[in-house]
């Protein structure tokens, strides 16, 4: 066997500047000098015969080699961060999981995946120490893709190469507004909104970059041609209060809205639309090395029933 001349300390230092962008900042992240950072810097380049960045003043900026290198550093990293959790503890690395989802699916799905992939644990996960972080569709995907999560449950696209992208569960986009408007009395007549009264509505629609905007903007705007009038607002549940409010019209999924059109705080309108089905995704990253609390999850989460319950 050859005798490798990395170290994983050096991939650490090189990934901590390719993410600040100084030596100053990587510094102050990894407990190191600057000038030790700077010279671990130099010396991987000198290992590799490679520059991994071009110099910009104080900057350090990736370049062609240094961002082919960045992905395959981090799956490095996430590997051997797994062998020494092993080695403390096994027990915590069978139960250790980073879990992401996206907002919808955060808020209204996933506790009830949670609660019954932990029930079905050996000793029902007496040494669970899983995270679940909630974000919009980009934010998670950018996560698992920095090896910062294990596996995201997304509610949009996903554009990042260097996930396994594997279809999951379908959720209905349904168009509700407050039981007051003049629209709800329309459907509880039993007609219809016609389309040029749909373009000249007030819409809530969620921030760019959120798996339901880009839901909303794929199934209405070849419709609407775009939203004339419209308030952003940071998530599902201001939209949803803010259409109970009678703020305006929203665009929101089954499991956002059920439990208000049930209570009769908000009516679903009926629209010439053509009924809008949402995909979602389970993502892991394409190198990462699955551990069996990783695939007991993915196993879980993906059988059963075509909906979550």
């Amino acid at each position: 066997m050859n005798t490798l001349r990395l170290t994983l300390r050096q991939l650490q230092i090189f990934v901590a500047v390719a993410r600040s962008g100084t030596t100053t900042a990587a510094s102050a992240e990894i407990a190191l000098s600057q000038s030790a950072t700077s010279s671990a810097v130099n010396e991987l380049e000198r290992l590799l015969s490679l520059r991994l960045f071009d110099r910009a003043g104080k900057r350090l900026l990736l370049n062609d080699n240094g961002r082919a290198l960045l992905p395959r550093a981090l799956a490095l990293l996430d590997g051997a961060a797994g062998i020494e959790l092993m080695s403390r503890d096994g027990s915590a690395q069978a139960q250790s999981l980073r879990i992401g989802a996206s907002t919808t699916i955060g808020n209204y799905v996933l506790p009830r995946l949670l609660a019954r992939f932990v029930a079905a644990q050996p000793g029902h996960a007496s040494a669970w120490r899983s995270k679940v972080v909630i974000g919009n569709t980009a934010a998670i995907c950018d996560a698992v893709a920095a090896f910062e999560l294990d596996v995201g449950l997304i509610e949009g696209p996903c554009h990042q190469a260097a996930l396994a992208v594997t279809p999951w569960h379908q959720d209905e986009m349904v168009v509700v507004t407050s039981p007051d408007s003049a629209w709800a009395r329309m459907s509880l007549a039993g007609e219809r909104v016609p389309m040029r009264t749909l373009r000249e509505g007030v819409w809530l629609v969620r921030e760019l970059g959120s798996g339901t905007r880009e839901a909303t903007d794929q199934s209405l705007l070849p419709h609407l041609r775009s939203y004339r009038r419209s308030i952003e607002l940071g998530s599902s549940e201001a939209i949803k209060h803010a259409a109970e409010a009678g703020m305006g019209v929203a665009c929101l999924s089954s499991w956002v809205v059920s439990d208000a059109l049930e209570a009769g705080r908000l009516c679903r309108i009926a629209t010439t639309l053509p009924r809008q089905l949402r995909q979602s995704h389970l993502v892991v990253h394409r190198d990462k090395q699955p551990t069996a609390s990783l695939l007991a999850f993915v196993d879980q989460v993906s059988g059963g029933e075509k909906t979550p319950p």
